[in-house]
Protein backbone atom coordinates (compact mmCIF):
# COMPACT_ATOMS: atom_id res chain seq x y z
CA UNK A 1 0.00 0.00 0.00
CA UNK A 2 1.39 3.18 -1.23
CA UNK A 3 2.16 5.83 1.71
CA UNK A 4 0.58 8.59 0.28
CA UNK A 5 -2.64 6.93 0.29
CA UNK A 6 -3.40 6.43 3.78
CA UNK A 7 -6.69 7.57 5.44
CA UNK A 8 -6.34 10.38 7.91
CA UNK A 9 -9.27 10.84 10.11
CA UNK A 10 -11.01 14.21 8.99
CA UNK A 11 -12.51 14.90 12.24
CA UNK A 12 -13.98 13.66 15.72
CA UNK A 13 -17.52 14.04 17.82
CA UNK A 14 -18.26 12.30 21.15
CA UNK A 15 -22.18 11.10 21.09
CA UNK A 16 -24.11 12.49 23.85
CA UNK A 17 -26.67 9.25 24.77
CA UNK A 18 -29.92 11.00 27.05
CA UNK A 19 -32.09 8.93 28.91
CA UNK A 20 -36.29 9.20 28.66
CA UNK A 21 -38.55 9.12 31.71
CA UNK A 22 -39.38 5.96 30.65
CA UNK A 23 -35.99 4.97 31.11
CA UNK A 24 -35.00 4.14 27.26
CA UNK A 25 -31.67 5.92 26.11
CA UNK A 26 -30.94 6.89 23.16
CA UNK A 27 -28.20 8.91 21.21
CA UNK A 28 -27.15 10.02 17.72
CA UNK A 29 -24.15 8.87 15.91
CA UNK A 30 -24.73 10.30 12.57
CA UNK A 31 -27.28 13.11 12.78
CA UNK A 32 -29.58 13.63 10.08
CA UNK A 33 -29.50 15.98 7.24
CA UNK A 34 -25.94 15.60 5.96
CA UNK A 35 -26.89 13.65 3.42
CA UNK A 36 -24.17 15.02 0.96
CA UNK A 37 -20.82 14.62 3.51
CA UNK A 38 -22.33 11.42 5.13
CA UNK A 39 -23.75 9.59 1.44
CA UNK A 40 -24.51 6.64 1.58
CA UNK A 41 -24.96 6.75 5.13
CA UNK A 42 -28.34 8.56 6.38
CA UNK A 43 -28.36 8.43 9.94
CA UNK A 44 -27.60 6.29 12.86
CA UNK A 45 -28.25 5.90 16.17
CA UNK A 46 -27.44 4.07 19.69
CA UNK A 47 -30.37 3.32 21.17
CA UNK A 48 -31.11 1.03 24.59
CA UNK A 49 -35.11 0.35 25.05
CA UNK A 50 -37.69 -1.55 26.44
CA UNK A 51 -40.48 -3.92 24.76
CA UNK A 52 -42.76 -1.48 22.93
CA UNK A 53 -40.64 0.85 22.28
CA UNK A 54 -40.38 -0.09 18.24
CA UNK A 55 -43.52 -1.85 17.53
CA UNK A 56 -44.84 -2.36 13.63
CA UNK A 57 -43.72 0.39 11.69
CA UNK A 58 -43.05 1.11 7.63
CA UNK A 59 -40.13 2.20 5.74
CA UNK A 60 -39.35 2.63 2.35
CA UNK A 61 -35.90 3.21 0.08
CA UNK A 62 -33.56 2.29 2.38
CA UNK A 63 -32.24 -0.21 3.94
CA UNK A 64 -31.52 -0.61 8.53
CA UNK A 65 -28.31 -2.10 9.71
CA UNK A 66 -28.80 -2.90 12.96
CA UNK A 67 -26.05 -4.35 15.47
CA UNK A 68 -26.98 -5.49 18.88
CA UNK A 69 -24.44 -4.42 21.46
CA UNK A 70 -25.81 -6.19 24.61
CA UNK A 71 -29.26 -8.09 24.92
CA UNK A 72 -31.58 -10.59 22.45
CA UNK A 73 -33.66 -8.73 19.86
CA UNK A 74 -36.71 -9.87 18.26
CA UNK A 75 -37.99 -8.93 14.70
CA UNK A 76 -40.72 -9.34 12.75
CA UNK A 77 -42.33 -8.55 8.98
CA UNK A 78 -45.63 -7.76 7.29
CA UNK A 79 -44.34 -10.27 4.54
CA UNK A 80 -43.65 -13.55 7.04
CA UNK A 81 -39.97 -12.91 7.90
CA UNK A 82 -39.24 -13.22 12.08
CA UNK A 83 -36.07 -13.84 14.19
CA UNK A 84 -33.72 -13.26 17.39
CA UNK A 85 -30.46 -12.21 17.00
CA UNK A 86 -27.95 -11.66 19.94
CA UNK A 87 -25.37 -9.85 21.02
CA UNK A 88 -22.69 -9.41 18.38
CA UNK A 89 -25.30 -10.11 15.64
CA UNK A 90 -26.35 -7.76 12.94
CA UNK A 91 -29.63 -7.54 11.30
CA UNK A 92 -29.68 -6.06 7.62
CA UNK A 93 -33.59 -5.17 6.23
CA UNK A 94 -33.88 -4.14 3.46
CA UNK A 95 -37.04 -1.90 3.04
CA UNK A 96 -37.29 -1.25 -0.65
CA UNK A 97 -40.85 -0.80 -1.95
CA UNK A 98 -42.50 -0.82 1.37
CA UNK A 99 -41.92 -3.36 4.83
CA UNK A 100 -43.93 -3.06 8.02
CA UNK A 101 -41.48 -4.56 10.64
CA UNK A 102 -41.41 -4.51 14.55
CA UNK A 103 -37.82 -4.63 16.56
CA UNK A 104 -38.54 -5.46 20.26
CA UNK A 105 -36.09 -7.39 22.93
CA UNK A 106 -37.22 -10.28 24.39
CA UNK A 107 -40.08 -9.83 26.90
CA UNK A 108 -39.17 -8.32 30.39
CA UNK A 109 -35.76 -7.08 29.18
CA UNK A 110 -33.54 -4.05 27.48
CA UNK A 111 -31.86 -4.51 24.72
CA UNK A 112 -29.02 -2.50 23.41
CA UNK A 113 -28.34 -1.13 19.45
CA UNK A 114 -26.91 0.54 17.00
CA UNK A 115 -29.02 1.44 13.97
CA UNK A 116 -27.45 2.53 10.77
CA UNK A 117 -29.84 3.71 7.84
CA UNK A 118 -28.02 3.09 4.59
CA UNK A 119 -29.52 4.98 1.41
CA UNK A 120 -30.73 3.11 -2.08
CA UNK A 121 -29.55 4.53 -5.50
CA UNK A 122 -33.10 5.46 -7.43
CA UNK A 123 -33.11 2.07 -9.84
CA UNK A 124 -33.07 0.62 -6.64
CA UNK A 125 -35.64 2.13 -4.27
CA UNK A 126 -38.71 -0.08 -5.08
CA UNK A 127 -36.96 -3.50 -5.17
CA UNK A 128 -38.11 -6.37 -2.95
CA UNK A 129 -38.19 -5.77 0.41
CA UNK A 130 -35.59 -8.61 2.43
CA UNK A 131 -34.08 -9.75 5.77
CA UNK A 132 -30.79 -11.08 6.33
CA UNK A 133 -29.86 -11.83 10.20
CA UNK A 134 -26.32 -12.14 10.06
CA UNK A 135 -24.69 -14.19 13.25
CA UNK A 136 -21.12 -12.96 14.62
CA UNK A 137 -20.03 -16.75 14.82
CA UNK A 138 -20.80 -17.44 10.58
CA UNK A 139 -19.22 -14.10 9.28
CA UNK A 140 -15.10 -14.14 7.93
CA UNK A 141 -12.82 -13.67 11.15
CA UNK A 142 -9.38 -12.90 11.02
CA UNK A 143 -6.54 -12.88 13.37
CA UNK A 144 -3.70 -10.69 12.99
CA UNK A 145 -1.01 -9.63 15.27
CA UNK A 146 -2.93 -9.35 18.36
CA UNK A 147 -6.51 -8.14 16.65
CA UNK A 148 -9.49 -9.75 15.39
CA UNK A 149 -11.82 -8.56 12.99
CA UNK A 150 -14.95 -9.92 11.98
CA UNK A 151 -16.51 -9.06 8.37
CA UNK A 152 -20.32 -8.63 8.13
CA UNK A 153 -20.16 -6.51 4.55
CA UNK A 154 -17.90 -6.38 2.00
CA UNK A 155 -14.64 -7.20 0.78
CA UNK A 156 -11.43 -7.45 3.49
CA UNK A 157 -7.84 -8.27 1.83
CA UNK A 158 -9.74 -10.10 -0.67
CA UNK A 159 -12.18 -12.12 1.14
CA UNK A 160 -15.86 -11.26 0.79
CA UNK A 161 -18.46 -11.80 3.02
CA UNK A 162 -21.80 -13.36 2.07
CA UNK A 163 -24.22 -10.25 2.81
CA UNK A 164 -26.07 -9.15 -0.10
CA UNK A 165 -25.44 -5.06 -0.51
CA UNK A 166 -27.45 -3.30 -2.94
CA UNK A 167 -25.27 0.00 -2.02
CA UNK A 168 -22.30 -1.02 -1.75
CA UNK A 169 -21.08 -1.68 1.91
CA UNK A 170 -17.97 -2.57 4.10
CA UNK A 171 -18.86 -3.30 7.58
CA UNK A 172 -16.30 -4.58 9.92
CA UNK A 173 -16.02 -5.15 14.14
CA UNK A 174 -12.49 -5.27 15.06
CA UNK A 175 -11.22 -5.82 18.43
CA UNK A 176 -7.40 -5.45 19.33
CA UNK A 177 -5.28 -5.81 22.62
CA UNK A 178 -2.74 -3.79 24.03
CA UNK A 179 0.21 -2.61 22.19
CA UNK A 180 -1.31 -3.56 18.70
CA UNK A 181 -2.14 -2.44 15.32
CA UNK A 182 -3.70 -3.42 12.17
CA UNK A 183 -4.19 -1.87 8.67
CA UNK A 184 -7.74 -1.86 6.95
CA UNK A 185 -8.19 -1.81 3.53
CA UNK A 186 -10.82 0.49 1.84
CA UNK A 187 -11.88 1.39 -1.69
CA UNK A 188 -10.69 4.42 -2.11
CA UNK A 189 -14.51 6.20 -3.68
CA UNK A 190 -15.66 4.62 0.05
CA UNK A 191 -16.66 7.44 2.44
CA UNK A 192 -16.61 6.04 6.09
CA UNK A 193 -16.31 6.10 9.90
CA UNK A 194 -15.48 4.47 13.28
CA UNK A 195 -17.65 4.61 16.45
CA UNK A 196 -15.31 2.82 19.37
CA UNK A 197 -17.58 0.80 21.34
CA UNK A 198 -14.60 -0.10 24.47
CA UNK A 199 -11.00 1.12 25.12
CA UNK A 200 -9.24 3.64 23.16
CA UNK A 201 -6.77 4.12 20.75
CA UNK A 202 -5.19 5.86 17.83
CA UNK A 203 -6.80 5.92 14.12
CA UNK A 204 -5.66 7.29 10.52
CA UNK A 205 -2.30 8.39 9.09
CA UNK A 206 -2.64 11.97 11.59
CA UNK A 207 -3.65 8.91 14.83
CA UNK A 208 -6.45 10.70 15.97
CA UNK A 209 -7.17 9.80 19.66
CA UNK A 210 -10.59 8.01 19.82
CA UNK A 211 -11.96 6.22 22.81
CA UNK A 212 -15.51 4.66 23.68
CA UNK A 213 -18.27 7.00 22.23
CA UNK A 214 -16.52 8.44 19.96
CA UNK A 215 -17.42 9.14 16.44
CA UNK A 216 -14.01 9.53 14.30
CA UNK A 217 -15.17 10.28 10.51
CA UNK A 218 -12.55 9.30 7.71
CA UNK A 219 -10.79 12.15 5.55
CA UNK A 220 -10.60 11.22 1.93
CA UNK A 221 -8.22 9.32 0.13
CA UNK A 222 -5.29 11.28 -1.05
CA UNK A 223 -4.84 9.60 -4.34
CA UNK A 224 -7.01 7.63 -7.11
CA UNK A 225 -5.64 4.29 -6.64
CA UNK A 226 -8.15 1.63 -5.77
CA UNK A 227 -7.55 1.10 -2.19
CA UNK A 228 -6.67 3.18 0.65
CA UNK A 229 -5.41 2.10 4.19
CA UNK A 230 -6.46 3.07 7.42
CA UNK A 231 -3.99 2.36 9.79
CA UNK A 232 -5.76 1.54 13.88
CA UNK A 233 -2.94 1.20 16.98
CA UNK A 234 -3.38 1.03 20.88
CA UNK A 235 -0.92 1.63 23.58
CA UNK A 236 -2.60 1.13 27.04
CA UNK A 237 -5.89 -0.12 26.79
CA UNK A 238 -7.56 -2.02 24.01
CA UNK A 239 -10.41 -1.65 21.56
CA UNK A 240 -13.70 -2.32 20.00
CA UNK A 241 -15.02 -0.44 17.54
CA UNK A 242 -16.99 -0.76 14.33
CA UNK A 243 -15.89 0.16 11.04
CA UNK A 244 -18.31 1.53 8.68
CA UNK A 245 -17.44 2.39 4.98
CA UNK A 246 -19.62 2.60 1.63
CA UNK A 247 -19.92 4.09 -1.90
CA UNK A 248 -21.63 7.53 -2.44
CA UNK A 249 -24.51 7.54 -4.39
CA UNK A 250 -24.54 11.00 -5.41
CA UNK A 251 -28.46 11.43 -5.70
CA UNK A 252 -30.95 13.94 -4.19
CA UNK A 253 -32.29 12.78 -1.05
CA UNK A 254 -36.23 13.71 0.02
CA UNK A 255 -37.01 12.40 4.14
CA UNK A 256 -40.00 12.08 5.07
CA UNK A 257 -40.14 10.31 8.65
CA UNK A 258 -39.82 6.38 7.53
CA UNK A 259 -39.16 6.92 4.13
CA UNK A 260 -36.01 8.01 2.23
CA UNK A 261 -37.07 8.81 -1.68
CA UNK A 262 -35.40 11.11 -4.24
CA UNK A 263 -38.43 13.72 -4.64
CA UNK A 264 -41.12 15.10 -2.42
CA UNK A 265 -43.67 13.58 -5.07
CA UNK A 266 -42.00 10.09 -4.24
CA UNK A 267 -42.58 10.91 -0.47
CA UNK A 268 -46.48 11.96 -0.49
CA UNK A 269 -47.01 8.69 -3.15
CA UNK A 270 -44.95 6.63 -0.45
CA UNK A 271 -47.97 8.13 2.69
CA UNK A 272 -50.21 7.10 0.37
CA UNK A 273 -49.39 3.60 -0.59
CA UNK A 274 -48.93 2.92 3.18
CA UNK A 275 -52.18 4.21 3.82
CA UNK A 276 -53.67 2.24 0.57
CA UNK A 277 -52.10 -1.09 2.39
CA UNK A 278 -49.92 -1.27 -0.67
CA UNK A 279 -47.05 -2.45 1.53
CA UNK A 280 -49.37 -5.72 2.65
Amino acid sequence: MFEANKRNISKKWDVSVEESENGNRKGLILEPGHWSEYDPFLLMAEDCFKRGTFGFHPHRGMETVTYVIDGELEHKDNKGGEGLLRSGDVQWMTAGSGIIHAEEPVEGTMVHTLQLWVNLPSERKMTSPRYQDISKGTVPTFEEKGAKIRLFSGTYKGNHSDTLNHTPITMMEIEMDVHSSCSIDIPSEYNGFIYVLKGSGYFGSNEKAGCKGQVLWLGEASSQTELSELVCRTETEKVKLLLYAGKPIHEPVVAGGPFVMNSEEEIKQAYKDYRDGKFN
